[in-house]
């Protein structure tokens, strides 16, 4: 008897299921936003607290704001945000634009600051991450200073909506003071009011002066 040999062929079972399309009812909100870096507060504030409390006394940036022409909605000791280098400590995605844009728009709308303008610092700043924190221990999408940010009534500065809100009263303030000079505005919001005044413009500091260049261009200033 001979053997004939047999050749099988595997067949597949099922089709391949075809992939589904995102819901949109599935996009993150923002308090879904607040709980994913929930786990990550714990070791930015140990860092913040450490670089505050070796920096803090010693940084022009804690110069008190003077006592006029502020005005009232801007605390007079209140110290302005900062950053002198991009945020260290950014382990979280950045905040989805659905989501981001309402507060922009809320906060542009309250303080009376052009909404591109907003951005534009937010972008600067923290790259829309809410857990952003700098060398010098600023925190959140607007890289608010502790003691600015405690002033301006701020409980949580990881909240974006809080951050975003406070960031901008802040820059609302430094507009008034500076007669809606935006350069000015954006060299105290880097530098420091007093940096400003002491400088009777833009201080000649190499960061300031890239800040203030980058943000404009995107304003087409």
């Amino acid at each position: 008897m001979k053997w004939v040999p047999l050749l099988i062929f595997a067949l597949p079972c099922s089709a391949q299921t075809p992939t589904a399309k995102p819901d949109p009812a599935s996009l993150p909100s923002l308090d879904a936003m607040r709980k994913s870096i929930e786990r990550q507060k714990a070791s930015i504030r140990k860092q913040t607290e450490s670089s505050v409390q070796g920096s803090v006394s010693t940084s022009w940036f804690s110069t008190p704001w003077p006592v006029a022409p502020l005005p009232a909605a801007i605390p007079p000791t209140a110290t302005p945000a900062s950053i002198t280098a991009p945020a260290v400590q950014a382990n979280c995605d950045p905040i989805p634009p659905e989501v981001v844009s309402p507060i922009i728009r809320a906060a542009s709308a309250k303080e009376n600051v052009k909404e591109d303008l907003l951005r534009a610092v937010i972008q600067q700043e923290s790259a829309f991450r809410p857990c952003a924190v700098s060398p010098k221990g600023a925190q959140g999408l607007m890289q608010l200073m502790p003691a600015t940010a405690a002033e301006l009534g701020v409980q949580d500065p990881f909240d974006p909506k809080q951050n975003v809100n406070a960031g901008a009263k802040l820059l609302a303030g430094l507009l008034t003071k500076y007669q809606g000079d935006v350069k000015l505005a954006l060299s105290a919001y880097n530098a420091g009011s007093g940096a400003v005044d002491r400088a009777g413009g833009v201080p000649n500091f190499a960061e300031t002066k890239n800040y203030i260049a980058t943000i404009l261009q995107k304003l087409f200033y």
